[in-house]
């Protein structure tokens, strides 16, 4: 098992190296003079000298010599826990990060839960009764959802639900409130902004969680195990929670590692739509300003991320499928 888990890491460390590289080659061949602009904006917020300003960004980007002592430079820097600083916010890119990470990361996590709780039970049952009405009717449902684009729902929800019935607020995360409000007013007026979004993401991704339950199911009633534990005389409802439902779980336990770059990534769409100040909003917003060290920093967050979910979906693949053979 150590020996597989230091390959797994060894590799997936040269996958985020080469990813590294490719993102350095590519904005060092970008065209735009974002140096430029990143001078005149701390030109003009300091009063200092725009050129000795820029000769300094270009060295410590390492700008002023090869793409190779360049890359060097920004790969240690990076290493070290500097991601660079924002043109358009004059801050750390590893600060704008952690500061909007959290409410994404509420968002995505509690999602995720509503997700599970509906799919599994709901994927098992339309496995067990396979082609009944409520198979087709699920199918039909979660085919819409996934069907749906997050931007076209979000805004139908928006419309209706905001705007002409006026039951959840249409955007932001907080409501204007009176100083002093105690907490859990605080508490049920974010929530209250929450429930469009995290409907949208839940209606969006119920449907693959719940197919790929109710496949996982019908492999697993159709093994001879299943067989042989009805020909034992157990009950429908023993065998369904006691064998089938544990060894569905197995393949969805490692899909639950790839989720992690969703639950610290954010959702860029469904943030800008519901105006969340979470990480996919800011990195779309900044992405949009032409923000170059923080589509950098963002973008190597995110394969690090997700790279590392990978990585865990391996192991834990290997760890709680004892048929799985680890090299």
């Amino acid at each position: 098992m150590l020996k597989y888990c230091i390959k797994r890491l060894l590799l997936s460390v040269l996958i985020l190296f080469g990813v590294s590289l490719i993102i350095y080659v590519l904005v060092r061949l970008m065209p735009g003079g974002y140096i430029e602009q990143m001078a005149s904006t701390m030109a003009q917020n300091s009063g200092g000298d725009q050129l000795k300003i820029e000769a300094d960004l270009r060295a410590y980007y390492g700008l002023d010599g090869s793409i190779i002592s360049g890359y060097w430079n920004w790969l240690t820097s990076f290493l070290s826990g500097d991601f660079g600083t924002s043109i358009v916010k004059n801050q750390p890119v590893e600060e704008i990060i952690f500061e909007n990470m959290g409410v994404s990361f509420t968002i995505a996590f509690v999602a995720l839960i509503l997700e599970l709780l509906i799919a599994i039970p709901l994927g098992i049952k339309c496995a067990v009764n396979q082609y009944g009405k409520l198979d087709y009717a699920a199918t039909v449902f979660t085919m819409i959802g996934i069907s749906f684009p997050t931007f076209f729902l979000g805004n139908i929800l928006i419309k209706f639900l905001a705007v002409d019935l006026g039951w959840f607020p249409a955007t932001g995360l907080n409501s204007s409130l009176e100083t002093g409000v105690d907490w859990w007013t605080k508490f049920g007026d974010t929530l209250w902004h929450l429930i469009l979004p995290m409907f949208v993401l839940v209606v969006l991704n119920i449907g693959a969680w719940m197919r790929y339950t109710r496949t996982n199911t019908l492999e697993v009633l159709n093994a001879d195990y299943i067989r042989t534990a009805r020909a034992k005389g157990l009950s429908e409802k023993s065998v369904v929670y006691k064998h089938v439902f544990r060894n569905t779980l197995i393949p969805l336990v490692t899909l639950l590692a790839g989720t992690l770059p969703s639950l610290f990534g954010g959702a860029l769409i469904t943030e800008t739509v519901f105006g969340i100040p979470g990480i996919g909003k800011t990195a779309y917003d900044l992405m949009q300003a032409g923000d170059i060290p923080f589509i950098m920093g963002y973008n190597m967050f995110i394969a690090f991320l997700t790279v590392i979910g990978i990585l865990l979906t391996d192991i834990m693949y290997a760890i709680v499928d004892p048929r799985v053979k680890l090299g």
